[in-house]
């Protein structure tokens, strides 16, 4: 069977990807993660996310995969702020190859005033299939709450596509919810680890 990863032009891109995510995001230092754990190692996705070029490859790449394990998806998005590039990067893209996904976010804290709502996008109808966003996993929170948000808006959750998987336990608790796929993980950036 064969997979994306064996098309040329995709691996390619991936390698690509990497590389920049290598050289502008991964950094072996301790840091403290947002769920408050400990750890020798960082990276911050912004760095390429926000890129030209990073976003170029991320929203094709994350096409790509959409088209693979959830062609029926007419939205992405995620917990901002850190989908917000992910989600805008797709969306253009799928708008340009003929298959148009719509942008959303899920914010932090319910709007402050007006609807009150979590979930902003152009108004995708009830039961909109949907992938949700991510940039790193670790404890797989921030895409549990994405879900549980995305899904209280009324919106159907297919599964969720992340950038890089830590290798500490989001995975797992993600799945728990919904399938999860991701481009890289922790032995990208440390392979003895």
């Amino acid at each position: 069977m064969h997979t994306l990863l064996d098309r040329p032009a995709f691996a390619t891109k991936r390698g690509r990807l990497l590389e920049l995510l290598r050289t502008r995001s991964f950094q072996e230092r301790e840091v403290v993660l947002s769920s408050g754990l400990k750890s020798n190692f960082y990276i911050d996705c912004k760095q390429v996310s926000l890129d030209a070029e990073g976003a170029a490859l991320i929203g094709e790449l994350f096409h790509l995969v959409i088209d693979e394990v959830a062609p029926r998806a007419v939205g992405v998005g995620g917990l901002t702020m850190g989908a917000d590039p992910l989600a805008t990067a797709t969306s253009v893209l799928s708008f340009q190859l003929g298959n148009p996904r719509a942008a959303f976010l899920v914010r932090k804290e319910p709007k402050g005033h007006g609807t009150n709502q979590w979930v902003e996008s152009t108004k995708l109808p009830a039961g909109a299939p949907v992938v949700i966003l991510e940039d790193v996993i670790t404890t797989g929170a921030s895409t549990l709450r994405a879900i549980e948000r995305s899904r209280a808006a009324g919106l159907e959750v297919l599964c969720a596509l992340a950038l890089v998987d830590r290798l500490e336990g989001g995975r797992e608790a993600v799945e728990a919810e919904t399938p999860l796929t991701s481009l890289f993980t922790r032995r990208d950036f440390l392979p003895d680890q």
